[in-house]
């Protein structure tokens, strides 16, 4: 049943990805409206996370900021299977790194890197970095259930010499590379809500006292690995430029979670600056009711 449905779909799914970027994104503007105005998909948890993060915005500057937020998705959504085909000459022209020279500083320090980014803006094209690198790229990712479509996700991104590994085998991947000198560049996407019963660590995310991702930070300091932001601005529908912030050139000497509130500060800026590019479908305040009393 999986091949079936990967023959099926992968198709119109190839098709879609090589129309022209204006007429590419004429069908973004289509499932929009299907999803935002007749499915109202996952309306709900976003209307409640903005009401929650925003309490003192009125209900017209909240429907404005979800609006936005669902073209953005859908873009976002419709870029993902634009990466079936766009070519490396038109992903380095919309995907921009503005400051090239710090991921070279970061590679001259000898040390693997640790990137930290959120689910922000554009974080499905963020593999384009792997131009301006001279390290092994790595992405941690949940594998896709269907293993066809799992395959293709990794193909897409061999193209850029990056390697999606699987959560539970991060661990034992990146420690082998350092034993064996192997240096590498390994993105975490870390603003995710991690299970109530493994959360180490509370801390106030847009206000709110919620359990953080706390895995990129333990991996730099036990191996003693440097720790980056990567800032992306979302510049005009389909053009991003990237910035890279370090956080930590010497994790083993902060204080413990130092790293991971100067990640959820960085964050934290960029949604208020610009709301909209925040992925607000996802329930990451979820636990906030329930606090154990050593955080509250």
């Amino acid at each position: 049943m999986q091949f079936l449905a990967y023959i099926f779909i992968y198709p119109f799914l190839w098709l879609i990805s090589i129309l022209p970027f204006r007429l590419f994104y004429m069908f973004s503007d289509l499932v929009y409206i299907l999803v935002y105005h007749i499915a109202g998909y996952r309306k709900k948890v976003v209307n409640e996370n903005l009401k929650l993060v925003f309490p003192n915005k009125s209900f017209k500057e909240l429907t404005a900021i979800k609006k936005k937020f669902y073209k953005h998705m859908c873009d976002m959504f419709f870029e993902m299977i634009k990466s079936i085909s766009i070519t490396k000459n038109q992903l380095n022209k919309r995907f921009i790194i503005k400051n090239p020279e710090e991921l070279k500083r970061l590679e001259g320090l000898n040390k693997s890197i640790i990137l930290m980014y959120g689910h922000y803006a554009s974080y499905e094209w963020s593999y384009v970095i792997e131009n301006h690198l001279t390290y092994k790229g790595y992405g941690i990712y949940k594998r896709i259930k269907n293993r066809y479509f799992d395959k293709l996700a990794k193909r897409i991104r061999s193209k850029y010499n990056t390697v999606l590994i699987h959560t539970k085998e991060a661990i034992h991947i990146i420690t082998k590379n350092e034993a064996e000198g192997i240096k590498s560049i390994i993105g975490f996407l870390s603003d995710q809500s991690p299970k109530y019963e493994k959360a180490y660590y509370w801390s106030n995310f847009m206000s709110i006292n919620v359990p953080c991702f706390t895995g990129a930070e333990m991996l730099a300091k036990k191996l003693d690995l440097s720790v980056a932001y990567l800032k992306v601005k979302k510049h005009k529908r389909g053009y991003y430029e990237a910035e890279f912030i370090s956080l930590a050139d010497n994790s083993i000497a902060l204080k413990d979670y130092e790293i991971t509130d100067k990640f959820t500060q960085a964050l934290e800026a960029q949604i208020h600056e610009a709301p909209e590019y925040y992925l607000w479908t996802h329930r990451r305040w979820k636990h906030r009711n329930k606090v154990p009393k050593e955080f509250q």
